[in-house]
């Protein structure tokens, strides 16, 4: 079996990881994390609370250039609900290199939205898609 410290993780991600108890890759990580990591497509299925959002955000911190203001990344989820859930397991994961995903999503006003972005962004953007299409629009995203 795998563990996390066999993947090309940072020292900060790894200690993430170990501060949430998380030690080895649940089955679905174990098999999509090499082929992510290498920077392939993948579609995964897997049971809810398997372990499928650490196993796509993982290689998405990694990626990411914390110096970097401009948006690196989009994840879009159909519901607030799962942005957020998406959005807390990024920002417990970068949180070592401060990045911090930025939450866009309808039910609430435009205005924070719109004047995160237009401060410099954030390196991940987790949002549902009629949210982003209107900021798309404005010009802000």
């Amino acid at each position: 079996m795998a563990r996390f410290s066999d993947f090309p993780i940072h020292a900060t991600t790894q200690a993430a990881l170990a501060a949430q108890g998380i030690e080895t890759p649940t089955p679905i990580q174990e098999a999509a994390l090499p082929h992510l990591f290498a920077g392939r497509d993948i579609v995964g299925q897997a049971r809810t609370g398997s372990g499928k959002t650490l196993a796509f955000g993982l290689p998405l911190i990694e990626k990411i250039d914390p110096q970097e203001r401009a948006v690196q990344a989009l994840v879009l989820t159909p519901t607030r609900e799962l942005a957020t859930q998406v959005g807390g397991v990024l920002a417990d994961l970068g949180k070592g290199r401060r990045i911090q995903p930025l939450l866009i999503f309808g039910g609430v006003g435009f205005t924070n939205q719109e004047m995160a972005l237009r401060r410099g962004g954030a390196p991940i953007v987790v949002g549902t898609p009629g949210r982003i299409l209107d900021l798309l629009k404005r010009g802000s995203l």
